[in-house]
């Protein structure tokens, strides 16, 4: 996945990146764009026509043997074993004490298409998982899925990350844009997925209609000596549809407007230490009102700690209703127009929507709420601004 740098990581793309003029950044150990252009123009093209991103930084997991599925469902909080053979799912992993660790996607699929990306697969006569962690929990959740492995041997996780890139095709018109690069019989429906099928630039691996941007697309999975290829060939646009290289600024905007939770930032895993300034960030599942990817009928680590600790705040979205400067992680949330009223929350994540003429929106850990509630933003140590209670998306 990536090659070594004087102090940062690189992935496969780097040098398409610099020939784009991106704006590289370190991002959890990474040389990253930030933009290429600038984020409102990656944001906007990527909700009207199509954009690309690099997201080789995130984890590749490989997870397989003999019932593997009621394994995973165990650690997990989604119902694992409803998954079918070629979808794709959403799901939180737990401490024992009901404190998320890490969120993940995972695809469950079979013997047939591992074989169509491997020709030296070994037949499991079961499913296989394929997992992706973010990008900062990678070792993380590596050690803890090895604690809870079966001693029999019968369960095998291998770490793919730094031998795989990811790139993100994501828009209205990226089925045109992959079709035209990959073929038709590469296109797969949204939380599906399957082998990469023969296509005329021999790009092998896995590709899911998964990502972070509320967009329709694709998450492709290849090796890392394919990915600058596939990069430049997805970037010819042969099909006009508009695409454009898109970098973390937008990423994180258009994730945010679709109220999709970021980790380290929206959540955070105490054992990663430091958890007195992260304090407001230790959350649970229940907490975060996942919409999907929570199944309370299996039983999971961690469940029972979470159900008894129960939330005190629960996770909303917030939009502004009047002008002032944008809101921030840390910002914190006040019942009334007034410094010296109650405090009832705290902004994990906010920004400027670019879709919505950059209104201020944001997402945060509130105390006795409900939806269509004007609540108080502090954006500056002067400036409250009313902003209303919704559960996201905001557009």
């Amino acid at each position: 996945m990536v090659e070594h740098g004087a102090t940062l990581l690189r992935t496969a793309c780097y040098e398409q990146h610099v020939l784009a003029g991106a704006n590289l950044v370190n991002f959890h150990g990474y040389e990253l764009p930030m933009w290429y252009t600038n984020i409102r123009e990656e944001h906007l093209a990527t909700r009207t026509t199509v954009g690309l991103f690099d997201v080789s930084h995130m984890g590749f997991f490989r997870i397989s043997g003999i019932g593997v599925l009621k394994w995973f469902e165990s650690l997990a909080t989604q119902r694992v074993t409803s998954i079918d053979n070629g979808r794709c799912a959403y799901t939180h992993f737990l401490d024992t004490n009901g404190v998320i660790i890490d969120d993940m996607i995972f695809a469950v699929t079979n013997d047939d298409e591992m074989s169509e990306m491997n020709d030296s697969w070994s037949v499991t006569n079961s499913e296989t998982i394929l997992g992706v962690p973010n990008a900062s929990m990678i070792s993380v959740m590596w050690d803890w899925l090895q604690n809870y492995l079966p001693q029999d041997g019968s369960i095998k996780v291998e770490n793919l990350s730094d031998h795989t890139s990811i790139l993100a095709l994501q828009g209205p018109f990226s089925k045109d844009s992959l079709i035209s690069v990959l073929g038709e019989e590469n296109h797969v429906g949204r939380f599906k997925g399957q082998a990469i099928k023969p296509n005329e630039f021999g790009i092998t691996g896995w590709i899911q209609g998964t990502g972070y941007t509320g967009e329709a697309g694709y998450e492709i999975f290849i090796p890392n000596e394919q990915a600058s290829l596939l990069w430049a060939e997805l970037l010819k646009d042969g099909c006009n549809s508009g695409i454009v290289p898109v970098g973390l600024g937008a990423r994180d905007t258009l994730r945010l407007e679709k109220g999709y939770l970021l980790s380290g930032q929206d959540f955070y895993w105490t054992g990663l230490g430091d958890s007195e300034s992260h304090k407001n960030l230790i959350r649970s599942s229940i907490e975060t009102q996942v919409p999907f990817g929570l199944d309370l009928e299996h039983d999971f680590i961690g469940k029972d700690a979470m159900l008894e600790k129960g939330a005190q705040e629960k996770w909303w979205g917030i939009r502004y209703e009047g002008r002032g400067p944008a809101p921030r992680m840390g910002h914190i949330v006040f019942v009334e127009a007034d410094l010296d009223s109650e405090q009832i929350g705290i902004i994990t994540s906010g920004a400027p929507s670019p879709s919505l003429e950059n209104k201020g929106i944001a997402m945060g850990y509130f105390r006795d709420v409900k939806e269509g509630q004007i609540v108080y933003v502090a954006a500056s140590k002067r400036k409250l601004v009313p902003a209303k209670v919704m559960p996201p998306p905001f557009c």
